[in-house]
Parts: structure tokens; C-alpha cells; sequence
């Protein structure tokens, strides 16, 4: 198992920046599976953060090694829930969470890899290995544990059966159209207003029927952005807002009050994603516009109260937020025993490659339907994977490609490694350069002031 350090510089432009969120470096704890087979495929998978954070969750994927390497390739690969368990069954890690946070963002790190590695094996994109697997099978990937209260294995199993019905028709759909995608790239917090407006056409133009915009900072700016989204898209494109979880739970009713003129699908992340019961009382305040929530949701169980209580009108899940596939499978399953949407997070680098493989199978083998579900898109560092996320007349096209879509160019791993790829190593000496011209400076100024 190696494990790399990868980090973009995207805070520069502000790309990815929101309320609480100003200055995000995309970055990626990103780990390679290998194995003894010299010319075989290997297995990657990462967790997502937005800079200094890697430090932390790097060393977290590496506290994990002990788990996989040695293991049986065939063993994981026909049951990759044998190392899903035992990640999550390791105590004293476990106690670091439990099933949450930065240990749970590792497990879903290397669990992931091996979905990866196990559907190229196959010689699948994951997607159709998981359309096409038994029910009995993919039940027996998820944990139940905490959620049989809300979704029996006997419900789930129910449920997958009868996803069978019309596979074979929806994967032909899904092949010739693709699945419904929105943009969130208009929307970041720092692009100014002129800049907001030409990407909001640009996106209605390439065929998007849905963008989203970052609020919460400051209502005048929000109530004048949101009217020039309006103005750019007009009244039949939907605009969603996302205050990244910037509000109590008052002022997240209030401030979408103010914000209803403009007509939003959506209110995304009004509040803290660990209150249910806050999420209850905005949902069904601010109604009609809907309550969507998820990317920051640490687990199944969250996802399950979430549901239980009717605070959520989409379920937003991550790719790499919770423990990997498996977990993601009780989520979708959960979602679908409660009728509720799955639009997936893809804000950050490589989640839009992740969640169109789970959106995918939920549509051809699980929910059977993409009405009124979308996946997020953000056009941003695709050109660092093998097999990018690829957009067309507003929806993803399907991946044909084996595996989970994670790969990234082995010139961009050394690239942007951090500190000593190419560019955080010139980029740093730059800047020790600059400042130690700064001090040369200051230190003249110093003696001609004497």
C-alpha cells in the first residue's frame, strides 16, 4: 500500500470557496493498492479535504496498513466487506471515532481501493459490477448494525430483487443518455458577480438545467448574487443554494426566507450536519423549498435519524465522507426504503469520478429512476484522472472503463505531491526566496532609517 500526499493550489483562484470554507486547496489522501502480480491492476482510492488536513488523514490511511497488506488479492476481491469489517472492527482505532471522522474518512479511503481493484479484476467500471452482482451478495456487504430499526436485511434484500425488474433496459438508457447532472461552478462565494453571471449562461448553454450557489456570508451579497443567477438562467433552470452549514437553525429559516423570491430548489447544509432535529424544524419551516443535506454526514446511522425524523428532502451522500462503498450501499438502500432522493456531493477533486458509479447503479439496479435526482458537477482538476468524469449536453456520460474511475496520471502524483512534488517544491523555495528578499529589504530600510 503506498500512500501520497496530494494537493492542488486552488485556493488562488478561489475555486471552491463558500461561507465556510474561503480559501480550500483541493487535496486528496490518496493511497495505491499493489500487488505481488507483476503486470496486474491496482487498486486506488482517496478521501478528500481541502489542505492541511492531509497531514492528518494520510497518516490515518497509513495507521490502516496492518489491515490489508499480505491479504489474499481473490479473498478481498470476492468479499471486499471481509477488509471493510475489519477496519471498522479494529477497537482501538475504533475508539477514535467510533465509525466517524478522520479514521472513518481513512477506512472509506482504503475500502474504496478495493472496489476499485476487485471491478477491474472483473473488468467492470464499478458501477456494473455492482448492477449486476446477486442481491443476496450486496446485501451481505452492508452493516446492519445501528439501522435495523429503519432497514431490515430482509427489506434490503426486497428491495434489490425487485431493482431487478427492468435492469436491462435502464442500463441501455443509461448508456445512450447518461444521468442528470447540476454545476455548482457558477456558485463559488469568491467569483465576483460578472464572473457568476457568464458561467451561469455558460452552464444553461451546455445544458444544465440546475446550478447551485454558494451562501451565507452576508445576506445583501446573497440576495443580490442570487438575483443575478436568476436574471443569467431564467425562471425554468432550477437554482439551489448551499450555506455549508454557516447557520443556527433561526437564522437558517430566516435567511431562506429572504432568499424565496428567487425561487430555490434547495437549501443545502442550512446548519450542523449532526442535528436531526434542526434539520426537522428548517425543513418544515422553509417549505416548499426542500431540505438537502449529506457530503459532511459521518455515517449510516446520522443518514438513518436524518430519515426517521423527515428532515431531509435529498440525500446528498459522499463518495469518500463515510466508509467507502459499503456503507454507501446501506445509505442508498435507506434512501430508497424511505422514498427519498439521492443527489450525490461531488464538490471536491475526484468525487464527481466516485459518485457517478453509486448514482449510476442506484438508477439501473436499485431506485430505477433519476426523477428529480441529479449529480453535482464541478469542473475542476479532471484532467489529473485516467478516466475523467465527462459531461455532456448536461449529463454525465457513463464509464466503460474497469473500475472506480480513481486513477490519477502518475505525472500529476509527483506533481503535486506534498512538500517535494515539482510544484510545491518550487512553489516553496519561491517563496522562501521572496522572503528572504523581504527580510534583505526590511533590513535595509532598517539601517537608512539609523
Amino acid at each position: 500500500m503506498d500512500t501520497y500526499d496530494i494537493r492542488f493550489p486552488t485556493s488562488r483562484q478561489l475555486d471552491g470557496s463558500d461561507a465556510m470554507n474561503p480559501d480550500p486547496d483541493y487535496s486528496a489522501a490518496y493511497l495505491v493498492l499493489r500487488t505481488n502480480e507483476p503486470d496486474g491492476p491496482t487498486g486506488h482510492g482517496f478521501t478528500f479535504t481541502i489542505g492541511r488536513g492531509n497531514d492528518v488523514q494520510v497518516a490515518a490511511i497509513e495507521a490502516l496498513r496492518a489491515h490489508v497488506v499480505g491479504r489474499s488479492v481473490e479473498d478481498l476481491c470476492a468479499d471486499p466487506g471481509l477488509v471493510s469489517r475489519a477496519l471498522i472492527g479494529d477497537s482501538q482505532l475504533r475508539w477514535l471515532g467510533p465509525e466517524k471522522g478522520v479514521m472513518h474518512m481513512a477506512v472509506g479511503a482504503v475500502v474504496n481501493a478495493v472496489w476499485d481493484l476487485a471491478a477491474k479484476r472483473q473488468r467492470k467500471p464499478l458501477w456494473k459490477l455492482l448492477a449486476d452482482a446477486d442481491p443476496e451478495w450486496l446485501v451481505s456487504q452492508v452493516d446492519f448494525r445501528y439501522i435495523t430499526d429503519a432497514l431490515t436485511p430482509e427489506e434490503a434484500l426486497e428491495l434489490l430483487r425487485r431493482g431487478k425488474d427492468g435492469r436491462a433496459e435502464r442500463e441501455n438508457v443509461l448508456r445512450a443518455q447518461g444521468y442528470p447532472a447540476y454545476t455548482t461552478s457558477p456558485g463559488w462565494l469568491g467569483y465576483s458577480d460578472e464572473k457568476l453571471t457568464r458561467l451561469a449562461e455558460e452552464a444553461v448553454a451546455a445544458g444544465f438545467t440546475q446550478i447551485k450557489l454558494k451562501v451565507g456570508a452576508d445576506l445583501a451579497d446573497d440576495v443580490r448574487r442570487c438575483r443575478a443567477a436568476r436574471a443569467a438562467v431564467g425562471a425554468d433552470v432550477r437554482l439551489a443554494v448551499d450555506a455549508n452549514q454557516r447557520w443556527n437553525v433561526t437564522e437558517a429559516i430566516e435567511w431562506t426566507r429572504a432568499l424565496a423570491e428567487f425561487d430555490p430548489y434547495w437549501i443545502e447544509e442550512p446548519t450542523s450536519p449532526d442535528d436531526i432535529l434542526g434539520h426537522a424544524r428548517v425543513r418544515a419551516a422553509v417549505s416548499p423549498v426542500k431540505v438537502a443535506t449529506g457530503e459532511h454526514v459521518q455515517n449510516r446511522i446520522v443518514f438513518k435519524q436524518l430519515l426517521q425524523a423527515n428532515a431531509v428532502d435529498i440525500v446528498q451522500l459522499d463518495a469518500a465522507r463515510v466508509g467507502g462503498v459499503n456503507e454507501n450501499l446501506a445509505i442508498l438502500l435507506l434512501a430508497a426504503k424511505f422514498g427519498v432522493p439521492v443527489c450525490p456531493h461531488a464538490g471536491g477533486v475526484g468525487l464527481c469520478e466516485l459518485v457517478q458509479h453509486l448514482a449510476m447503479f442506484d438508477f439501473v439496479a436499485l431506485s430505477g429512476t433519476t426523477e428529480d435526482r441529479v449529480i453535482e458537477f464541478v469542473d475542476h482538476l479532471h484532467e489529473h484522472f485516467v478516466h475523467p468524469a465527462l459531461i455532456r449536453e448536461g449529463a454525465y456520460t457513463t464509464p466503460l472503463a474497469p473500475g472506480f474511475s480513481a486513477d490519477m496520471h502518475e505525472a500529476s502524483l509527483t506533481t503535486f505531491a506534498y512538500p517535494h512534488g515539482t510544484f510545491w517544491a518550487a512553489d516553496l523555495a519561491g517563496s522562501l526566496a521572496e522572503a528572504s528578499t523581504d527580510e534583505v529589504t526590511d533590513a535595509s530600510a532598517v539601517e537608512v532609517t539609523a
